[in-house]
């Protein structure tokens, strides 16, 4: 199942037959309830499982997204002045050449893979974000088989042991040649970082803590861990979010042309729409960033969280589970529980964030997980979300290419953890005046 790609839809459809506590292995539980989030996932929840032990390099320390408790909340500090508002800011030049670049890459095209360049994106702009620069997949067709093989070759293996503990426990003793070359990635980009002077605040910069706030300096293999936690993390996360979005946009041209409408009116001709100030006025586009976040979130199963043993169990959703299971809570069933997404929770339908009458159980949307280890980077995520559909859709026009299968692609989207995806063909033409 986990080696499909598809086990948040197998888990989907077994939640549907069997009710929402399901037994997934030999010592997994999926818990698709409301109940479960804060009791789970949130503070006073439960610690990290099995599922974070197999991700851990033996040659390297641990980043952020495999600590818990008081080290856990130690390098969070850090990662969440590089995600404060200010910090943000300070990113919006960057993202905006990025954007710019993407822009400029396509606009002539009659036919382009627009996941593979949403891609190319986000990745130059987390390895800008975070190590100050050195990629450029927009511009270097040689660069783009670099490091994206590596990434998914190495998630696909790793989710294949995480469910069985004493696979994963062995598992760290085992060479795998693309954890050693993800490895060397992020050596070889951190090294060039910590000999150049960035010239903005990046990521880097905070996790460093150049700005001298902390009593010790972060060691030197942390912050190179962390970075390219950054780097695979945050530009999956972006591109899967940006591509089922112009998916989802392309399937429904009467929301196609209420987004454009939109954006027109807030950035008119001689307006730029990469000017971030709008966005929080932008009913619609924020409707339609919601339910792609629903319909496709990022990671679609979400990593477990362990029963500690020696706690006697938990009751969780109503449910006594034994100490010693593993427990996921996964975004993917949950946002498409009627229970908590009515009507028609399947359906794109941006209205179901904007109608009062259609409001959405909030408790129930966790695309970036829940609590206080919840993607430090969702507004970061978000930002360049907006940031580029203004930008796309006040310059170009999109339709699906000819022969696109499109009923097909959903299914070319695969859960490793990360999320892969199949190519989504458009055929690109400028808009010839907007209003």
């Amino acid at each position: 199942m986990t080696w499909t790609g598809h086990q948040h839809i197998y888990i989907k459809q077994a939640h549907d037959k069997y009710g929402p506590v399901l037994r997934t292995g030999p010592n997994e539980v999926s818990v698709a309830d409301v109940d479960a989030v804060v009791s789970v996932l949130g503070s006073g929840g439960l610690p990290k499982g099995q599922f974070y032990e197999a991700r851990k390099d033996p040659k390297a320390p641990s980043n952020l997204i495999a600590m818990q408790g008081e080290a856990h909340a130690n390098r969070r500090r850090l990662w969440n002045r590089g995600m404060s508002t200010e910090s943000l800011i300070e990113y919006e030049e960057v993202i905006a050449k990025r954007a710019t670049q993407l822009l400029s890459g396509i606009a002539d095209l009659e036919l382009v893979d627009l996941a593979a360049w949403i891609s190319y994106f986000a990745f130059d702009f987390m390895g800008d974000m975070a190590f100050g620069g050195g990629f450029e997949l927009l511009a270097n067709e040689a660069e783009r088989t670099n490091i994206w093989p590596i990434i998914e070759e190495f998630s696909i293996t790793i989710s294949l042991f995480t469910h069985v503990p004493w696979v994963a426990s062995s598992l760290l003793l085992v060479p795998i040649a693309s954890r050693d070359r993800l490895r060397k990635f992020g050596v070889d980009n951190a090294l060039r970082r910590s000999k150049s002077t960035a010239k903005t605040k990046d990521l880097w910069y905070h996790l460093m803590d150049e700005a001298g706030l902390e009593k010790q300096k972060p060691p030197l293999p942390n912050v190179i861990a962390d970075g390219a936690l950054a780097v695979v993390a945050g530009a999956d996360t972006t591109a899967s979010a940006l591509s089922s979005l112009f998916f989802f946009l392309l399937s429904h041209p009467k929301y196609y042309e209420q987004l454009q409408e939109e954006i027109d009116s807030h950035f008119p001709l001689g307006a730029d729409p990469l000017n971030t100030s709008s966005h929080a006025d932008m009913k619609f586009l924020n409707a339609c960033l919601n339910e792609t976040l629903r319909l496709q979130p990022p990671v679609r199963t979400n990593g477990p969280r362990q029963v500690p043993s020696g706690s006697g169990g938990k009751v969780i959703a109503g449910s006594f589970i034994p100490e010693g299971t593993q427990v996921y809570v996964p975004p993917y069933s949950l946002h498409l529980d009627p229970r908590y997404f009515s009507p028609s929770p399947e359906k794109f339908m941006p209205e179901r964030w904007i109608e009062p009458a259609l409001a959405p159980n909030a408790t129930a949307f966790i695309p970036f997980s829940y609590g206080p280890s919840n993607c430090v980077g969702r507004n970061l995520a978000k930002q360049e979300m907006a940031m580029v559909t203004c930008l796309l859709l006040s310059r170009l026009e999109f339709q699906f290419a000819r022969g696109f299968d499109a009923a097909a692609w959903p299914l070319q989207l695969h859960d490793h953890f990360i999320t892969t995806k199949g190519p989504l063909m458009v055929s690109v033409e400028r808009r010839t005046t907007t209003t």
